[in-house]
């Protein structure tokens, strides 16, 4: 028996899974350690987090206003209370009373008699 230039090689069978599992391994490791791997993904882990927190803010706020909007359009008293906090306004016969605070503050000083 001559042997011929295509010899087959006994390989383990084993051997090519193996050395698959191996090169994976590497090149996930390098993937995952290199600059766009894990420490970005922690990054945009974080801004996510963020990002989150943020928006849960933001729904209370918007929850807030929303109660405002229906004060204003439902609440006589929520009414009344801007039109005259807001907009100077009085009902009719009432009087409006203003004191310059450096008056107050003279009249309410004990004097030294």
């Amino acid at each position: 028996m001559v042997d011929s230039p295509m010899v087959e090689r006994d390989l383990p069978v084993w051997i090519v899974p193996f050395s698959i599992l191996v090169i994976a391994t590497i090149l996930f490791s390098v993937k995952i350690f290199e600059e766009d791997g894990l420490p970005r993904y922690r990054a945009l882990r974080a801004e996510r987090e963020t990002m989150e927190e943020r928006n849960a803010r933001l729904r209370a706020r918007v929850q807030e206003l929303r109660r405002e909007v229906r004060a204003l359009r439902e609440d006589p008293e929520t009414i009344e209370r801007v039109a005259r906090d807001e907009l100077g306004l009085i009902r009719r016969g009432e009087f409006v009373f203003q004191f310059d605070a450096r008056e107050i503050a003279t009249l309410t000083e004990p004097s030294i008699d």
